[in-house]
């Protein structure tokens, strides 16, 4: 057990190290026979707000013979410390050293956080690359949203979990108990078995092939285990909600109760990988979603909830959900938040029905400055809809708006970045100029597994420029503009559709001091050139090369369930200026999942028998 009484006092926010928050977990650790240390490879506050890892430490701390422990990453001042001091990495609730741990999981939920990865590995005195680590324990397992493209950190990772996990976690479990149970010790073995459940991917039992001009050749499996495409793992049922959550001594960024009240999203975005990757929609009874808010108060002391879903006025009957919860809870101060809302009335409205809620501020994404470039990115809204929005939040108190757009769109022009300067003046109009607006133009990054996963990455010069014309216009208009670092965008994008040669890049920039690359005062693109330099790799070969539609992409092996024939039909569409309809409300757009996933083909059936009648 590691001693850090003495170090605390010396670090910035101390209680980012200090564990025992109420609702955590200490089992014994010697009577305990598996033990499971997961990570979120940022610090302690955004770790904290990612539910899907405080899922899997629920589910599996629910298990008798399995102890599950929590690890972040440690800011700079408490790395320094702790190197100087030759404490290594341990876990929050018993003070562990990580190596001492059977299993290691870590979330990856952000392409920036991948030298975190490294640094996670090395603080706890793990070699960085897998082939290294032999048959000793830990086994490193990644999971998340990244890991349906997890190519460029493949040469680190024992195995991937690909989808939802909140089954596969316990298949793994059981495979890890016959295995320790067998008595060879050998991780092959191991490793092997786990290639066998649908859903896991084990890097080191592939082989890649790269043509000359730098393009992947091939994927392809090198033992009987693996399989040559791995199938993205869905839960057909969502479990019961998360109602006893850890609660964080310190204020994290999401620091309020969730109860995710619906996975996955049928707006079809084309730019959106979420609304990819958690197809199809499954969502859970209002009676259940009550019943979890009525047990999270209970088990958490929060006054505020958030209903928790990619599209959250999508969800059936959610007016109603918010009336019952408001009524209920009259005169106890709670607080309803509804993230991803569309940007129509209906959401002002349902807004505005929370009967103890705070008008603060309105966040809405109309993430283009045209109707013509919205339709190609089937964000179908018009300027009227959305002035129209405005306007009604206005007359019902609301004082204050936050709107996101993205610069670098596919087919965009200089005309759509005007659009957005004109469409902010009519918003700043509203009220007579009353309103307060603010404005962030993020980078649009080509992500893996969406009709946009072809086309390249603006170049830096082209971002620069555009970023000039939004901040003199808006400048003019009065409303404060925000906006991502391009170097930042750029290695985004880099990672986001790269291959496994760049494991080599992330160990050089990580040697080189590379940290907590999504944070603007760590980010240093001058060290990810030299270590891009250093390899003989260019980071614009990966981000800003427009693809051809027969490339074998290096993510090509992982199946989403999402066909690629149908990504392709939606980039074409996309170049047409044409719209997908919403297939959550209308006939099936037969995506590839209506074949494979029993929810997806009862709507699809349902809604076309209801379009017969």
């Amino acid at each position: 057990m590691v001693d850090i009484d003495s170090i605390l006092p010396t670090v910035t926010r101390p209680a980012r190290y200090m564990g025992g928050e109420w609702n955590s977990v200490v089992k014994d650790w010697e009577a305990t026979e598996i033990k499971v240390v997961i990570s979120y490879p940022d610090t302690y506050e955004i770790g904290m707000s990612n539910l899907g890892l405080a899922i899997i430490y629920d589910l599996l701390n629910q298990q008798k013979d399995v102890l599950a422990e929590r690890v972040f990453a440690p800011w700079v001042d408490m790395e320094a410390v702790m190197r100087h001091e030759g404490i290594p990495l341990f876990s929050l609730e018993s003070k562990r050293p990580v190596r001492d741990f059977d299993i290691l999981g870590i979330s990856l939920g952000y392409e920036l956080t991948y030298s975190n990865v490294l640094n996670l590995l090395n603080l706890a005195g793990l070699p960085a690359l897998a082939a290294e680590r032999g048959d000793a324990l830990p086994l490193v397992i990644a999971g998340g949203s990244c890991a349906l493209q997890p190519e460029p950190l493949a040469e680190f990772i024992d195995l991937f979990v690909v989808g939802d996990g909140e089954e596969v976690v316990f298949e793994l479990l059981d495979v890890f108990r016959r295995w320790r149970k067998d008595g060879s010790g050998r991780k092959q073995e191991l490793l092997r078995e786990a290639a066998r459940i649908p859903g896991i991917y084990v890097p080191g039992f592939y082989g890649v092939e790269y043509n000359a001009d730098g393009t992947v050749a091939s994927i392809t499996p090198t033992v009987a285990e693996a399989k040559p495409v791995i199938e993205r793992h869905i839960v057909d049922k969502l479990p019961y909600p998360l109602t006893r959550p850890v609660v964080p001594y310190l204020q994290v960024v999401h620091d309020r109760a969730a109860v995710e009240i619906q996975r996955g999203c049928s707006q079809g975005c084309r730019f959106c990988q979420a609304g990819i990757i958690y197809r199809p929609v499954r969502e859970r009874t209002q009676e259940e979603v009550v019943k979890a808010v009525d047990e999270l108060m209970r088990n958490c002391g929060y006054d505020e909830v958030s209903l928790l879903s990619l599209s959250t006025t999508d969800y059936p009957g959610i007016a109603n959900l918010v009336e019952t919860l408001s009524r209920k809870y009259e005169g106890e101060n709670l607080v309803l938040s509804l993230p991803s809302l569309r940007l129509d009335t209906f959401s002002v409205e349902l807004a505005d029905s929370f009967r103890d809620g705070k008008k603060s501020s309105f966040t809405f994404a109309p993430e283009a400055g045209s109707e013509r470039l919205r339709r190609a990115i089937n964000k179908g809204i018009s300027e009227e809809a959305i002035i129209k929005a405005i306007e009604t939040a206005w007359e019902r108190g609301w004082r204050s708006v936050k709107l996101y757009f993205m610069i670098g769109l596919p087919t965009e022009t200089m005309e759509d970045i005007e659009g957005i300067v004109q469409l902010v003046r009519r918003i700043r109009g509203i009220g007579k100029g009353r309103i307060n607006v603010r404005v962030n133009a993020s980078t649009f990054v080509p992500k893996p597994h969406t009709p946009f996963q072809w086309v390249a990455q603006a170049l830096e010069e082209e971002l620069t420029e555009k970023q000039q014309v939004l901040k003199a216009g808006l400048k003019r208009v009065g409303v404060q503009l925000s906006w991502q670092d391009p170097g930042m965008s750029l290695l985004e994008g880099v990672f986001s559709r790269g291959d496994r040669r760049l494991a080599e890049v992330i160990q050089r920039a990580w040697g080189k001091g590379c940290r907590f690359d999504a944070w603007s005062e760590h980010f240093s693109c001058e060290k990810w050139q030299e270590a891009f330099s250093e390899c003989g790799l260019d980071p614009h070969f990966y981000a800003c090369r427009e693809r051809s539609l027969d490339e074998i992409l290096p993510w090509s092996h992982i199946d989403t369930g999402v066909r690629p024939a149908f990504l392709k039909k939606e980039y074409e569409r996309t170049r047409q200026g044409r719209e997908t309809h919403n297939c959550g409300t209308g006939p099936c757009n037969a995506c590839g999942l209506q074949d494979k996933h029993d929810d997806c083909r009862r709507k699809y059936w349902d809604l076309s028998a209801a379009s017969k009648r």
